[in-house]
C-alpha cells in the first residue's frame, strides 16, 4: 500500500474523533454526567470528579466508520477485518455497559467481573472459530519459535484476549496515558501488518492511531474527557487479537510491556497483602504507585511512553532479524 493512501485512514478517524469529540463533551456537561472517583484511590483525583467519561465510543465509532470505507475503497473487505472489527465492537460494548451503569444508574461498578468475563470468553471463542475457519493452525509463535498447540491454542486466545483487555483498562487511570500507549502499540502492528502485506490489518490499525490522536487532545492533563472501558477494553482485545492475526503473539509481551507490568503490580499486591498483611506498592496499579511517589501525570506518561518506544523499537529489530 502506498503511503499516500495510508495517510487516508488516519486522516478520516483523527477528523471525525476532533470534530465529534466537543459535542460528546458538551452533552455531558450540559446533563451533568461525569466521572465518579473511588474512594479508595488518590486523594487529589478528587477533583477530576464529574469529568465527562466514556470518550472511547468516539474514536471506536470514528474507527470503525474509517476501517469500513477505506476497506471498501482498498477492497480490503477481508473475514480478517471484520472478525477485528467484531471484538472491537463487542469488547467495546462490554466497556459501554459497565460505564453506562456508573454514570447513568449510579452503580460506581458497573458490570461485575463475571458478567464482563463472560462477555470476554464468548468473544474470544468466536474470534477463534473464524481464526480456525480461515485455514489458520493452532500453532503458536513463541519468540520465534513455532509450538504446536492442537486445540488448547483455543484456551491460549481466551487467555490472550481476555487478559489483554484487562491489562489496558487497569493502565487506564491517568491523563493521557492510554492514548499514548495505544498509539505506539498500533503504530507497531501497523509496521508489522505493512510488512506482511496484511493491509486489511493495516488499514484497522491507521484508523485506531488516528482516532487517539484526536482523542488525546482532549484527554491529556488536564484531561477534558476520559477513555472509560467502552475504549480501553476493546483496545486491549484489538491488541490481541491482531497479534494472533499477524501470528507475532510474542511480540505483545514486549510491545505491551507496560500493560503486563501494571496488571503485574495488581496481582503482586493483591497476593502480598492476603498472604503477609504487607502492601508491597503504595497503591495499584504502579502508575499509582508512582503518582504517591511525588511523579506528576505528566513524568509517569513520559516515562512509560519511552519504556513503549524502546519495546517497540527492541520488537521491530527482532521481528526484522
Amino acid at each position: 500500500m502506498e503511503w499516500t493512501k495510508m495517510i487516508l485512514p488516519l486522516a478520516s478517524s483523527f477528523g471525525i474523533t476532533v470534530a465529534t469529540m466537543p459535542l460528546f463533551i458538551g452533552y455531558f456537561q450540559a446533563k451533568k454526567y461525569g466521572q465518579e472517583i473511588r474512594d479508595e484511590g488518590p486523594k487529589w483525583h478528587n477533583i477530576k470528579a464529574g469529568t465527562p467519561t466514556m470518550g472511547g465510543l468516539v474514536f471506536l465509532v470514528a474507527s470503525i466508520i474509517t476501517a469500513l470505507w477505506v476497506g471498501l475503497w482498498q477492497q480490503q473487505l477481508t473475514p480478517s477485518l471484520f472478525i477485528l472489527l467484531f471484538i472491537l465492537v463487542l469488547y467495546g460494548l462490554l466497556g459501554f455497559l459497565d460505564d453506562f451503569i456508573k454514570i447513568f444508574k449510579k452503580r460506581n461498578m458497573g458490570l461485575n467481573s463475571l458478567q464482563k468475563l463472560i462477555g470476554q470468553i464468548v468473544g474470544a471463542v468466536v474470534f477463534y472459530l473464524v481464526f480456525l475457519y480461515e485455514g489458520n493452525a493452532n500453532v503458536l509463535n513463541l519468540f520465534g519459535l513455532s509450538v504446536p498447540l492442537s486445540y488448547l491454542y483455543g484456551l491460549f486466545v481466551i487467555f490472550w484476549l481476555v487478559g489483554f483487555s484487562n491489562a489496558v483498562n487497569l493502565t487506564d487511570g491517568i491523563d493521557g496515558l492510554v492514548s499514548g500507549l495505544g498509539t505506539i502499540s498500533f503504530g507497531t502492528y501497523a509496521i508489522i501488518a505493512w510488512h506482511q502485506q496484511q493491509y486489511d490489518i493495516l488499514i484497522l490499525c491507521l484508523s485506531v492511531i488516528g482516532g487517539l490522536i484526536g482523542f488525546f487532545l482532549y484527554n491529556h492533563k488536564p484531561a477534558k474527557i476520559f477513555m472509560g472501558d467502552v475504549g480501553s477494553l476493546a483496545l486491549g482485545g484489538l491488541l490481541a487479537a491482531i497479534s494472533i492475526l499477524l501470528h507475532q503473539e510474542w511480540t505483545l509481551l514486549l510491545i505491551g510491556l507496560v500493560y503486563v507490568i501494571e496488571t503485574a503490580s495488581v496481582m503482586l499486591q493483591v497476593a502480598s497483602f492476603k498472604l503477609t498483611g504487607k502492601r508491597i506498592f503504595k497503591m495499584s496499579p504502579i502508575h499509582h504507585h508512582f503518582e504517591m511517589s511525588g511523579w506528576t501525570e505528566w513524568k509517569i506518561d513520559s516515562v512509560f511512553w519511552l519504556v513503549a518506544l524502546g519495546c517497540s523499537a527492541l520488537t521491530l529489530v527482532i521481528y526484522f532479524l
